[in-house]
Parts: structure tokens; C-alpha cells; sequence
């Protein structure tokens, strides 16, 4: 997938690099990449931040696409969605095989 057929779609890396680009949200990610769901609660477990924090920054995940939450009984819980790093690998591709190019055109330039 080019960088021109993610943003046709409508995906934009640059909301999701945004998201990760805090401390605090790529813990969060990275506790979640293990396939389990968590509450707020279970999240601020072991950590000195407040369940406000972790509401805000779940809050930009989610709006980034790399969390969702699902209602169980009173509380949300939020699981890891993997997919949404495709987006993200498509774009960084995109822009390795730019540099690829840059420099091969580069190379046949010098060695003229």
C-alpha cells in the first residue's frame, strides 16, 4: 500500500505516530499488546498515574484507532488493536522506498 492509497482511504500516520509520540500512551499500548483486555483500574495498577490520566490518554488512543473499549457492566475496558499498525508500516515503507530511489539515483549521479 503506497503513502497516496493510505491517505485516500483516509488514514492518517501522522494521528497515529502523534499518538504513540507520548510516554505515557505507548505504556499503555504496550500493556495492552498482550492480547488482554484491561479496565482504568487494571491499568493504573503498579504505576503512579491516576485513573483521570489514563482516561485521557485511552481517550487519544482510541481516537487514534489502536484501542478500543468495550462497556462491562459500569466499567469500559480497553483491548489493543494490532491492525491499525499497518497503517503505520504502509507509510514507513512508503518512505524507505523514497530514500531507496533518492539514493540510487544518487549513486548513479557520482558514479558517472
Amino acid at each position: 500500500m503506497s503513502n497516496a492509497d493510505v491517505a485516500a482511504r483516509g488514514e492518517s500516520p501522522a494521528t497515529l505516530f502523534a499518538a504513540l509520540g507520548d510516554p505515557t500512551r505507548l505504556f499503555l499500548l504496550t500493556t495492552l499488546s498482550d492480547g488482554r483486555e484491561r479496565s482504568i483500574a487494571g491499568l493504573s495498577v503498579g504505576t503512579e498515574l491516576t485513573r483521570q490520566a489514563i482516561t485521557k490518554h485511552l481517550h487519544v488512543l482510541e481516537q487514534a484507532g489502536l484501542v478500543h473499549s468495550t462497556k462491562v457492566g459500569r466499567e469500559s475496558h480497553y483491548a489493543f488493536r494490532p491492525d491499525r499498525l499497518d497503517v503505520m508500516r504502509a507509510y514507513l515503507d512508503g518512505v524507505s522506498r523514497q530514500w531507496d530511489d533518492a539514493l540510487g539515483r544518487l549513486r548513479s549521479f557520482v558514479e558517472r
